[in-house]
């Protein structure tokens, strides 16, 4: 404890300084330098361990800095006219659920197994593995090269077509059987 009391004795006063030009408010500098002091609490020597104790209170009030400021979200309001209504913009892909359960009975029973206990009911690719008495690497292989099937069996069966992005754009909805 002597080692933080003399290194904090010595540059609280700096540090302070420093954290407030960065931190640009008192009150976000003070609560830095509080965390700063408990950070050099936690550590298992005190700073008796440290070559320089000025600098690994400087790195870690600039990460401490780092780390405030990656948290802070400036919110910007957006103007009223931005949003779209609803209904007026549908998305394609919340449709292309008319599609999906007859395109779905056309896939390979394993195919159709993978996609709907993992995509379809949520199973983690681990459990589907455990259930499908298969590694995780090749149930993560037979889920990919399922979806694939399905992607081609979509693209075919209700003309699914594709933008720049890879997002889907539009698609002529296909009568179950």
């Amino acid at each position: 404890m002597k080692c933080i009391r003399d290194a904090w004795q010595a540059y609280e006063t700096e540090l302070r300084r420093f954290l407030r030009h960065r931190a640009g408010d008192d009150a976000t500098a003070d609560d830095l330098l509080q965390e700063l002091f408990l950070h050099a609490l936690r550590q298992p020597d005190g700073l008796c361990g440290v070559d320089n104790p000025r600098a690994w209170l400087y790195q870690a009030a600039r990460n401490l800095l780092i780390d405030r400021l990656r948290l802070a979200k400036d919110n910007v309001p957006l103007p009223d006219d931005l949003a779209a209504d609803p209904e007026e913009a549908p998305v394609p892909v919340n449709d292309l659920s008319q599609c999906l359960p007859r395109v779905l009975t056309e896939l390979a029973p394993q195919d159709r197994e993978a996609i709907t206990r993992c995509d379809i009911e949520g199973l983690t690719q681990q459990a589907y593995a455990d259930g499908a008495g298969l590694t995780l690497p090749a149930a993560k292989a037979r889920l990919r090269r399922a979806r694939q099937r399905l992607r081609e069996r979509l693209v075919e069966a209700c003309q699914v077509t594709f933008d720049e992005a890879g997002q889907v754009c539009c698609f002529v909805p296909r009568p179950t059987l």
